[in-house]
């Protein structure tokens, strides 16, 4: 077994726990209400920014240049991603730019980009990457399950269609050949890091999309 699949079957019960969101279960079924769905756009824009930093600054440790050129991509394709939202699903669900300007990060978006920059500027360059893996694979798998079973005439079905891109999956491949040849190099207490980075980026992306579908916000969390 590789070290991402150990990896992965490692915190298995969390996706599979991720899964069975009321979030993600309710998009496939097309039944997600709109409020919902553009609550978890706006926060997923504001954390695509965050994310492109934390790559940048990931691609800048790079111990080789093909990870330069791996995470600076990625980081480049966040912020395209991120610039699509506001001209194609945000203007068709009816989120204005000063919408989203005046809507600040939730409690969960500020915890998950906080912990992904701080990881990033802080860590060694083997745990940053395995920080950002779990957005990228966690992402996709999700993505491939509700595709696979997305109802017919789904109203969301555009944005599930963009979930099963082989071009992200292409991409995750390439992550996890990352983790993994860093993983091989590196030392037991660096894997241990490693791990331990993942499984926290992980319960991230869990709380991510409860937060979306709760509409959670900071009166909420204060009260």
């Amino acid at each position: 077994m590789s070290f991402s699949q150990d990896l992965w079957q490692a915190n298995q019960a969390l996706f599979q726990s991720t899964l069975e969101l009321p979030f993600n279960q309710e998009l496939a079924a097309g039944t997600l209400s709109q409020e919902r769905f553009r609550h978890y756009m706006i926060q997923d824009a504001h954390y695509l920014v965050a994310y492109g930093r934390a790559l940048a600054v990931t691609a800048a440790k790079s111990d080789n240049a093909e990870g330069v050129v791996q995470f600076a991509n990625a980081a480049n394709e966040a912020v395209v991603v991120e610039r699509a939202l506001h001209g194609g699903f945000m203007r068709d669900f009816g989120i204005t730019p000063e919408q989203f300007a005046a809507t600040p990060l939730t409690p969960a978006c500020h915890h998950y980009t906080s912990y992904l920059l701080a990881t990033a500027w802080s860590a060694t360059y083997p745990v940053a990457v395995a920080a950002l893996l779990p957005c990228f694979w966690i992402y996709a798998e999700v993505g491939r399950d509700i595709h696979a079973r997305s109802a017919k005439d789904n109203p969301y079905q555009a944005w599930v269609d963009t979930y099963a891109s082989e071009e992200f999956h292409a991409a995750v491949r390439g992550v996890c050949a990352t983790v993994d040849r860093l993983a091989e190099e590196t030392t037991e207490a660096t894997r241990a890091a490693m791990h331990a980075a993942y499984k926290d980026a992980a319960r991230l992306e869990w709380m991510f999309w409860d937060s979306a579908y709760r509409l959670a916000d900071w009166q909420e969390a204060l009260r």
